[in-house]
């Protein structure tokens, strides 16, 4: 729980970063940089709307750490009205995220191409998996705990 605990503290925009930095080293623009084929004509445009969409994201991933705050403040009392609440929240943020990709899978295929705007989004839900998947290998499963705790 110690180590559940200081990874949520610790998440933020930063913490987004070093994680991209520690998989793959190199900076999440960069990345993205390198897969992309964005017209020179288009280039101002593309990452003044990615810039934009990472603004976007961010927020939500602040909404992501309250929620996994919220579930280390509670873990150890939670009851069955929390955890339906707490889904609920995850629920909830999973649709902004999704409408929020939505969004600017438009503007992007608008300006990029459709093959561009997927390949961006392509490797940003690539990206996007690897954080969730380090954050949930952090976090202990319901009543995990309670089964290594000696009697």
């Amino acid at each position: 729980m110690f180590v559940f605990s200081i990874l949520v503290k610790a998440q933020s925009d930063k913490e987004d970063i070093a994680l991209i930095q520690n998989m793959f080293g190199k900076e999440k623009k960069e990345l993205m940089a390198a897969g992309m084929n964005i017209p020179t004509d288009k280039q101002a445009a593309f990452w003044s709307l990615y810039d934009e969409y990472e603004e976007e994201r961010k927020a939500l991933g602040r909404q992501r750490i309250d929620l996994i705050k919220s579930y280390a403040d509670k873990y150890a009392s939670l009851d069955d009205k929390t955890a339906d609440a707490m889904m609920k929240r995850k629920m909830d943020w999973l649709g902004n995220y999704s409408k929020m990709q939505g969004k600017y899978y438009k503007k992007m295929s608008k300006l990029v191409g459709g093959m561009n705007a997927s390949r961006f989004f392509q490797m940003e839900d690539y990206l996007e998996n690897n954080i969730r998947l380090s954050i949930q290998e952090s976090i202990p499963f319901i009543g995990e705990l309670d089964k290594t705790r000696k009697n």
